[in-house]
């Protein structure tokens, strides 16, 4: 437990506990390694063996990639590392106790705890959405490698796609590239006149992304779907979803029903909204009433301040109003600003000092549409901003690729950032901290 005098914290080894082996979770338990040396005891706890690198999934969906290319174990690398790993699910979590109950029965007990476990997937909200209903999913590896052998199945016999994201959700930039990928996929079979596609989302426009836009991506990404002949529909909430048909209603700005559509299809992929897993749902004071943690400026969470928590699985509140309900994506870079505010707010706690690290959650994305891609630059994330920025082209596709084999060789080496990347970051005036 955490109590007593700082200087009774000096002198205590505490164990510093993540949740959630993500992006998140893999890059926190290298920055506190990188921050606290072997000082204190840094455990990793997951419910699978391997970090998966998720922004390829869309890749995986249509065969680009396999599992192994992506993934990789986590257990000999932790331990090359001098981190310890415990492979298991969350239970419950006793804040007041300190302590991680797991479904296996046992308990793992914390002084500090990182919460990185990203979302709960909410597909029972809407009737016969997800890989156990009607739609297919590209939010966790196993579910792309399901959404690929469905394809494969599809191009066989192709007809309609409806692909989107549907109310509540707030990560539409891997929608975007799945619908794009997988028309440059139909385009590569000669099958593309042979597959009308619409995309279907809950943003109030095209690019939105529940940012409210970056720079032009309203006009960028209504280019590409224009481009391939992707015809859409916004303020869409899909009512119910049944074997080859989806039941959609496209609102007014009022949030009144403007349309009714009845869109038949052969292959769907739809985004769902995300909540927090249930082992921290309802505890009072530690997440918001989607189960989300709730943290401060130093990702702190208020009521438990040995808690803090980091990427998806934070509260966020949304942008704006909007007549169908978005959520705020939160990106990759963003992430690895709250990791690194994060690893050294903990570092000074143990020092006996106040947190006084903040990250700037600036945004950069990079979306690959299989054969160009749209790129933006968001400082901060939220608007008004500093810098709002978006670009397209071929560029994307190639730096998206670099990228993905960039970082899977970083978490391999467990680098927590090279002197390229900070580098190239200071060139774009992109700093994780303020």
């Amino acid at each position: 437990m955490v109590s007593g005098s700082p200087k009774d914290k000096r002198m205590k080894k505490a164990v510093i506990v993540v949740l959630g082996a993500g992006l998140g979770g893999v890059s926190m338990v290298f920055d506190l390694k990188a921050e606290l040396g072997n000082s204190h005891q840094i455990v990793l706890v997951n419910k699978t063996e391997s970090f998966q690198f998720t922004p390829s999934n869309p890749w995986v969906g249509v065969g680009w990639r396999t599992k192994g290319d992506i993934t990789v174990e986590l257990a000999p690398l932790m331990d090359r590392h001098g981190i310890d790993f415990i492979q298991a699910s969350a239970r419950k979590l006793r804040p007041e106790e300190n302590r991680i109950e797991m479904e296996d029965g046992s308990s793992v007990d914390y002084d500090f705890l990182v919460i990185a476990t990203g979302p709960e997937l909410a597909f029972d909200e809407i009737e016969g959405l997800g890989p156990e209903g009607h739609t297919q999913s590209v939010c966790t590896v196993d579910h792309a490698l399901q959404a690929n052998a469905a394809f494969e199945a599809f191009c066989a016999d192709p007809g309609p796609i409806v692909v989107g994201a549907v109310q509540g959700a707030s990560c539409y930039g891997p929608a975007y590239e799945y619908a794009m990928i997988m028309e440059k996929e139909l385009r590569s079979r000669k099958i593309r006149d042979r597959v009308p596609m619409t995309f279907v989302t809950a943003e109030p426009y095209i690019g939105h992304l529940g940012l409210g836009g970056v720079g032009d991506t309203k006009g960028l990404l209504e280019h590409e779907l224009r481009q391939r002949s992707v015809r859409w529909i916004t303020n869409a909430k899909v009512e119910k979803v049944e074997a080859g048909a989806m039941t959609v209603s496209e609102l007014n700005d009022d949030g009144t029903e403007k349309t009714k559509h009845q869109l038949e299809f052969k292959y769907s992929m739809m985004l769902p909204a995300f909540r927090g897993i249930g082992a921290v749902r309802d505890i009072e004071g530690l997440v918001n009433p989607r189960g989300f943690i709730i943290v401060d400026k130093h990702q702190r969470n208020p009521k438990y301040p040995n808690i803090f928590g980091i990427g998806v699985a934070i509260a966020i509140a949304p942008l704006e109003k909007t007549p169908v309900p978005t959520g705020v994506p939160k990106t990759g870079y963003m992430i690895e600003s709250m990791v690194l505010a994060t690893a050294k707010n903990i570092k000074a706690i143990l020092a006996g000092k106040d947190p006084v690290d903040e990250a700037t959650w600036n945004a950069f994305c990079l979306a690959d549409f299989g054969d160009r891609g749209v790129a933006f630059l968001a400082q901060p994330q939220n608007p008004p901003r500093n810098v709002n920025w978006a670009s397209e082209g071929m560029w994307v596709h190639l730096a998206k690729v670099a990228f993905e084999k960039y970082f899977l060789r970083k978490v391999r080496k467990g680098i927590t950032e090279t002197y390229y990347e900070s580098a190239i970051m200071k060139m774009l005036a992109m700093h994780k901290l303020k």
